[in-house]
């Protein structure tokens, strides 16, 4: 066999293996990147590097895995809207309790579904698997509700914070339905959104 071929077929063979390399990282990053859209930022934001933050997503996919999440029975789907309904009419006039018993309630509805009770990071984390585009926003409100308890929050994070636990609510509720994506958009204190 002619030298010159032998060493193409090694740099050739070579070309391929470093390619092979590259593409498994470059794939998982893509496909953790797809699943978590604006969380996986968030955590190589929050690690510093794109590694560990992928490594910890990972982890929350496998910890995911195992939890035994369960859909609600028809009677718990219809106290859970009962209730919302109750806390999102006392919304006009007492925003700030009607954010601390909607978020009371949106941790109710997360340990029947099946979520960890007890560790509110973790759950969050956990949650983020599937719902990752609206967990974030789900941060924003669990913040403005704790700063609502020192009378820090304005009425419109008040406001703000009842849209974005509306929007978990829903999508836990649901499933993520195109209904609750309708009702994602409308102001707590109108009628139509209930």
């Amino acid at each position: 066999m002619d030298t010159a071929l032998v060493i193409t077929i090694v740099v050739v063979l070579v070309l391929i293996a470093a390619a092979a390399v590259f593409a498994v990282p470059w794939q998982r990053s893509r496909r953790l990147r797809s699943r978590f859209g604006p969380e996986y930022e968030r955590a190589v934001r929050e690690h510093g590097d794109r590694r560990a933050a992928e490594r910890e997503l990972a982890e929350r996919e496998r910890r995911h895995s195992e939890l035994r999440l369960q859909p609600l029975s028809d009677d718990a789907r219809r106290r859970f809207e009962t209730e919302w309904d109750s806390v999102q009419e006392r919304f006009v006039d007492s925003p700030e309790s009607a954010v601390r018993d909607a978020h009371e309630l949106l941790d109710r509805l997360m340990i029947e579904r099946g979520y960890p009770a007890g560790d509110d990071d973790r759950r969050i984390a956990d949650l983020s698997v599937e719902h990752a585009g609206t967990v974030g926003r789900y941060r924003e409100a669990r913040a403005a509700s704790e700063r609502s308890t020192g009378g820090d929050a304005s009425t419109e994070d008040l406001r703000s914070a009842m849209v974005h636990f509306r929007a978990l609510f829903h999508e836990l509720l649901d499933g993520g339905s195109a209904a609750s994506a309708a009702s994602d958009a409308a102001d707590p204190g109108d009628p139509a959104a209930r």
